[in-house]
């Protein structure tokens, strides 16, 4: 028994020993802080952020839809040009001096405000062949006449369809006439008839006598008005006829015409 009760002593004894080893292994060496749990939130100050747009711009889908709203249909040119031909059709006081179907060019420019209106400006050449009859009263053999025109129209469009459109325009005029006799046999000094105060060449109701009467020259202001119609082709110029009334004044005087124009704008 005696034997027996000092081996379970010392059994008792190395167990104790052992677990009280393996609890001081386990247990935090003193002095040292336990770990903080990982369970413990990380501070807000800490924590990472999602990344935001600047205060200034917008996402690219956004800023795009935004640009294409701000954006508005162009459906009209800036500057339109047009270039054409034809013949003019004499009225008023001019008639009665000057046969119809002279040459006529013209050029123009107009800047567009928006699809129906604009500001154009043209320069318009016209041949004034003169009647037989004014020959006779003016004793002539031969003669050339025309006329340069400046104007300055206001244009009114007029969509019609995508091929078809119109116009009209009105506005001042400076005109220009000018005109030479191959000869006379007129004597100078002699009374003036109609056509030598058309002509502008009347002094004092008589014919100079310095013989300047062959050639005439005269600045005229005025107006003219008209219209005209345009079809586009497929390349995108447009064919256009146009026709319009000119008229300028100056001290009694005064220079009509209708030109008749057939062209190309773009």
């Amino acid at each position: 028994m005696g034997k027996f009760a000092t081996a379970s002593a010392l059994t008792l004894l190395a167990l104790t020993v052992l677990l009280g080893a393996q609890g001081f292994a386990q247990a935090t060496p003193a002095g040292q802080t336990p770990a903080a749990p990982s369970t413990v939130p990380v501070p807000a100050a800490q924590q990472p952020t999602a990344q935001q747009p600047a205060s200034g711009q917008e996402p690219a889908d956004e800023e795009s839809t935004s640009r294409r709203r701000k954006e508005r249909p162009h459906d009209y040119k800036n500057w339109t040009f047009n270039v054409g031909a034809g013949a003019n059709v004499d009225s008023g006081t001019t008639k009665t001096f000057v046969r119809g179907g002279g040459f006529l060019g013209a050029a123009g420019v107009a800047r567009n405000a928006n699809k129906y209106l604009g500001l154009r400006a043209d320069f318009i050449f016209a041949n004034l062949p003169l009647r037989d009859s004014t020959l006779q009263l003016a004793q002539a053999t031969g003669a050339t006449s025309y006329v340069y025109a400046v104007t300055l129209d206001p244009i009114i469009n007029i969509p019609v369809t995508k091929k078809y459109s119109g116009y009209f325009l009105i506005g001042p005029g400076f005109y220009h006439r000018s005109g030479k006799l191959d000869s006379s046999s007129v004597v100078p000094g002699s009374g003036c008839n109609a056509f030598w105060t058309w002509w502008g060449a009347c002094s004092n109701v008589s014919i100079p006598l310095s013989g300047k009467f062959l050639n005439s020259s005269q600045n005229e202001f005025g107006l003219n008005f008209g219209g005209g119609v345009a079809r586009k082709v497929p390349s995108g110029v447009e064919i256009y006829a146009e026709y319009r009334f000119m008229h300028g004044s100056h001290n009694g005087i005064t220079t009509d015409f209708r030109p008749i124009t057939i062209g190309l704008r773009w």
